[in-house]
This record gives structure tokens, C-alpha cells and sequence, in this order.
């Protein structure tokens, strides 16, 4: 509604473009810099995923899994590209569907009435599990609401998103496919979300098993069973060949081209998408939670670029000094509570005053104010 329309406009290929267009060169390759390490724990959540299956159903060591799933990844992006990504993308959703759609049937008739599932559910779950907005504290909402953010807006300034918004017909097409694309996220993304609450309640799942794999094997012939593992492990690789072409489609064509503009472009992408594969495989066995990978790698996103293309996307820049101020703000407040380990803004500070809030959301309103007060017109002087 909001994005879509005006960046299909611009004519662009990768969304530090955006910044180059709007505020200068300098602008584009800070956006790079600050957006492609985000992707890394991102990927290689994917491929601890895939590598977790191999474990569980051939025995295959998680550490030559993870491996395996990276070359194999690596490859088909190397050899299709966008193309690659495109076509993989909408066979695999449709298998994946089928599969949730299917397991979900069977859970809600594993105990006779689907109603004998949800009172089990409601009456066993923690409620807050079952609150959609937590208002018990202060502290509890405010997390709730940096979750939200990091979730809703930490993805927009995402090459993974933008790529597909670029590469649509028409500006009507791109902004109708992301409403139609947030839709279907919703209504099937739901899913998963009542198995966790139904494993963790009426059908418990032992300790270190994956939810929807447990419970596949254990309500589903063996025949539905493979397809719903084969549609998980569908809808983890479909999101390796995305996530490791976005980041370095923004390599190649926003730091590998400016700094060898005489380069081939092929061979500038393709060494961009080995360089993020690597990468990714290096945070894969650094052992960090998915969960974690995953928070951060969208946290970036939000603290980082959200709000110079939010801004630069509606306001008429007037130079390159926000846009640079605020992403250099938030990379570097990203960068230390995460290497510092801090949970919350300014951690053992925070702490100390009673200010326990997750760091995104101070940041993002310092970076708004910041930026509208570097972008005020100067005011004349009179000679």
C-alpha cells in the first residue's frame, strides 16, 4: 500500500539504488555495507533447518548436513539466479501449502471433534500465549510491540522483498501482489502457529523434536507424512535461493561494479553469491539459536534502513547527511547490544534506571528525530 507503487516507479534493481537515487553514492554504499550482514544468520537458520531433517530421518550429522544444504543451495542460485528464485519459489509455496494445510486437517481430528482440541488447548496453553496483545506490564507490551516491528517493518528495507517488488510488470501488479502476498502469510501462517500451541499442550512433542516433523510421523500415513517433510524442506530451500541472491545481487551491483566498474557483471554476481554462502555457512557453525539468527538478521533491517527510506521514500532529501546520520546510528547500535549481548536498550544502564525496553524501538524514534532535524531547511541569513 505504502512502498510497492512508489519503488517500482524508480526503475530500480537493488534497493540500495533507492539511496543512491535519493541521496547520493555515499548514501548507496553505507545501505550495502549495513544491509548484507543482516542476511548471514538469516541463512544460515535456513541451513540449519534442512539439516536438522537430514538428522532426524538418515542419521546425518548435523555438521556435514549444514554442508551439504549450502552447496546444494549455492548451486541452483549460481545456475538461475532471479529466475531460479522465481520459478523454485512457486512450485515449492504450492507444495508447502498442500502439506500445512494437510497436517493441520489431521491435528484438529486426532482427538474426534476438533472442539475437544481447542478446549485443550484453551485450557492448558499459557494465556499468554493465547493473548493477542500482552497488557499484564509495561515491559511485556513494549517487547511485544519491538517484536511486531521487527517482524512487519524490519523486512521492507530487504533486498529479498524489494527484488520481487523490481522484477513485477507493473507498479498495480507489484502493489497487488504484496497484499495478496500478505494475505496468504496470514491465513497459512497460522498454521504453524496453532501446531507450537497444540504440541506444547493436548499433543506434546518430546524434547529436541521438530514440531511439525513429530507430529507429521506420528498422525499421518507414511505417504502424507513424506510429503509434509518434503514440503517443510521445500519451503526452507525455496527461502536459501531468495536470501542468498538478495544480498548479493546488492554486492555485486552496489560495491563489486563501483569499485571494478570494468568487470563482468556475471562473474561479479556470482562471486558475490559464493562470498554470502560462505559467510552464512560461518555463522551456521558458530552455533547461535535460530531464534536469535533470525531477530537479528531482521533487527538490522529496522534499525538500519527502515527510516532513511521511509523518509527518503515521502520527503524530498535536501542532502545525504540523514540518511548517512541515522543508518550509522543504527548499524552501530545494532551492532554493539549485539556484541555486547544486551537484551534490552543500553543493557546493564537500562537495567539500572528501570528502562527494560528492547533497543529497536528507542532507536527508530531517536533516528526519526534525528533525521527531521538534520533535513530542516536552513534558514536564510540577511545580508
Amino acid at each position: 500500500l505504502f512502498f510497492a507503487r512508489r519503488l517500482w516507479g524508480m526503475k530500480l534493481l537493488t534497493l540500495s539504488d533507492f539511496f543512491r537515487d535519493r541521496f547520493g553514492p555515499r548514501a548507496e554504499t553505507l545501505s550495502a555495507i549495513v544491509m548484507i550482514p543482516g542476511y548471514f544468520g538469516w541463512i544460515a537458520v535456513q541451513f540449519l533447518a534442512v539439516a536438522g531433517i537430514l538428522e532426524l530421518f538418515f542419521g546425518l550429522p548435523v555438521v556435514y548436513g549444514v554442508l551439504i544444504v549450502a552447496v546444494a543451495g549455492t548451486g541452483y542460485t549460481l545456475l538461475g539466479g532471479m529466475w531460479a528464485v522465481t520459478v523454485t519459489d512457486a512450485v515449492q509455496l504450492v507444495i508447502l501449502l498442500f502439506g500445512l494445510v494437510a497436517l493441520g486437517v489431521a491435528v484438529l481430528l486426532s482427538m474426534g471433534q476438533p472442539s475437544v482440541l481447542l478446549a485443550q488447548v484453551g485450557s492448558r496453553a499459557d494465556p499468554g500465549y493465547l493473548a493477542a496483545i500482552p497488557t499484564e506490564s509495561a515491559r511485556e507490551l513494549l517487547g511485544w510491540m519491538s517484536l511486531l516491528a521487527i517482524g512487519v517493518l524490519g523486512n521492507l528495507p530487504g533486498q529479498d522483498l524489494t527484488q520481487r517488488i523490481f522484477s513485477t510488470k507493473s507498479a498495480k501488479v507489484a502493489q497487488q501482489a504484496c497484499i495478496a502476498a500478505g494475505i496468504t502469510y496470514i491465513v497459512f501462517g497460522a498454521i504453524p502457529v496453532f501446531l507450537g500451541l497444540v504440541a506444547g499442550t493436548a499433543l506434546p512433542v518430546p524434547d529436541g523434536q521438530s514440531v511439525i516433523v513429530y507430529l507429521a510421523s506420528t498422525l499421518l500415513s507414511p505417504t502424507m507424512a513424506l510429503i509434509v517433510v518434503v514440503a517443510l524442506t521445500s519451503a526452507v530451500m525455496s527461502t536459501i535461493d531468495s536470501a542468498i541472491l538478495a544480498p548479493a545481487s546488492v554486492m555485486a551491483q552496489n560495491l563489486l561494479a563501483r569499485a571494478r566498474p570494468d568487470a563482468d557483471r556475471l562473474r561479479l554476481n556470482r562471486f558475490a553469491v559464493l562470498f554470502v554462502a560462505l559467510a552464512s555457512l560461518a555463522v551456521a557453525y558458530v552455533g547461535e539459536s535460530a531464534f536469535s539468527l533470525l531477530e537479528a538478521a531482521y533487527e538490522i533491517g529496522l534499525m538500519g534502513l527502515f527510516v532513511p527510506l521511509a523518509m527518503g521514500l515521502y520527503r524530498e532529501p535536501r542532502s545525504e547527511t540523514p540518511a548517512l546520520a541515522t543508518m550509522g546510528l543504527g548499524a552501530f547500535a545494532w551492532l554493539v547490544h549485539l556484541v555486547l549481548g544486551w537484551e534490552h536498550f543500553l543493557g546493564p544502564l537500562g537495567s539500572a534506571i528501570g528502562f527494560e525496553v528492547p533497543a529497536s524501538l528507542p532507536v527508530l524514534v531517536i533516528e526519526v528525530v534525528l533525521y527531521a532535524a538534520l533535513d530542516r531547511p536552513r534558514r536564510s541569513v540577511a545580508v
